[in-house]
């Protein structure tokens, strides 16, 4: 789920950079700071979108910058569990496929794929199930269920699992086919209803 939060922080502006217009300096060393960390809370940091500092700062002794107030906003980007998500497969291993939610890649283990049995071909990089024929390879757009969270303060990564083995997740073109089949089976079900009464009231 991307989020747009607003937070409070004190940023030092560096004496040779008085002359600069402040806001520019400012958003500068706040995307130095801020963007591409990984916050337990907040989640992955995308980008500073604005900041409003206060022009009035304070200075420490022995330290030839001036400390400022300011508050921003920031761009964040944190699946939550049981979100559904879309995305596009951009790694597949005998292990399972990553998908690109946002700017992160979760993982798609292979129990959590299909129900089917899955082999891999490690030279066309393609899983397939063995009985429903169905494949997933990279640049398919798959729909996923998050069951799984851990980002880590400061950290470089996180750690997001998802899966498709639910109704209606999966593979767009997966999904398509079960709606088809739904509604052709709900039609069947309609028009033998139909058929029957028809033949009582004849009667």
């Amino acid at each position: 789920m991307f989020k747009l939060v607003m937070l409070e922080d004190v940023i030092r502006i560096p004496p040779n950079r008085f002359w600069e217009p402040i806001d520019e300096v400012t958003m500068e060393q706040l995307k130095k700071k801020y963007e591409g960390m990984l916050d337990e809370e907040l989640g992955y940091i995308i980008a500073v979108i604005d900041v409003d500092v206060d022009p009035v700062g304070k200075i420490v002794l022995g330290d030839g910058g001036t400390y400022n107030r300011v508050v921003f906003t920031l761009l964040t980007f944190k699946p939550e569990i049981q979100e559904i998500m879309e995305g596009e497969v951009v790694e597949v291993a005998d292990f399972g496929a990553f998908i690109r939610l946002g700017p992160i890649d979760a993982l798609l283990h292979i129990s959590q794929l299909m129900d089917d049995y899955i082999s891999y071909d490690r030279k066309q990089g393609i899983l397939t199930g063995k009985q429903t024929g169905r494949k997933l390879r990279v640049g398919d757009i798959i729909r996923v269920r998050v069951t799984a969270v851990s980002f880590k303060r400061g950290g470089s990564f996180g750690k997001v699992g998802v899966t498709a083995r639910q109704p209606f997740l999966g593979k767009l073109e997966w999904i398509e086919e079960e709606v088809r089949r739904a509604r052709g089976e709900e039609g069947q079900a309609e028009g033998g209803e139909g058929v029957g009464g028809e033949g009582v009231q004849e009667v």
